[in-house]
């Protein structure tokens, strides 16, 4: 894959994965009755943790499209990650079985992971420390 054209995937990539993440935080700002139906009532955590999570979500996913903060770029990627993760593995938990839709997840999951490894990729190669002179 060319440099530009590597480039142009990531940035694809990493401002889905942001807008997913912003997206699924928005409800949670001010837990609206969606989101407390679901995070409280149906997974079990407390209510004050839905408005948490949403403002760590939304602070990670900025984050991300900031160029140039390679070491708290890394922590949000991880933080946005194990939301994901834990999202899936809550719904496993509180159903008591694995629903075939959870699958959905991957819509969410896979262009983050390509930023991910675009990014690290980009890190390795000395591009961003080129670029950022």
């Amino acid at each position: 894959m060319t440099t530009k054209a590597s480039n142009l995937t990531y940035w694809i990539c990493t401002i889905l994965f942001s807008a997913l993440m912003i997206f699924s935080s928005v409800g949670g700002l001010q837990p609206s009755q969606q989101a407390i139906q679901l995070m409280h009532d149906f997974l079990g955590y407390p209510i004050y943790f839905i408005q948490f999570l949403s403002i760590a979500k939304l602070i990670g996913s900025i984050v991300i499209l900031i160029p140039n903060l390679d070491r708290i770029k890394e922590w949000a990627y991880a933080g946005l990650f194990f939301d994901l993760a834990g999202a899936i593995y809550s719904s496993i938990a509180a159903a008591g079985k694995f629903d075939p839709m959870m699958l959905t997840m991957a819509i969410w999951i896979l262009p983050g992971i390509v930023s991910y490894y675009l990014w690290h990729k980009r890190m390795s190669s000395g591009e961003l420390a080129i670029n950022s002179r």
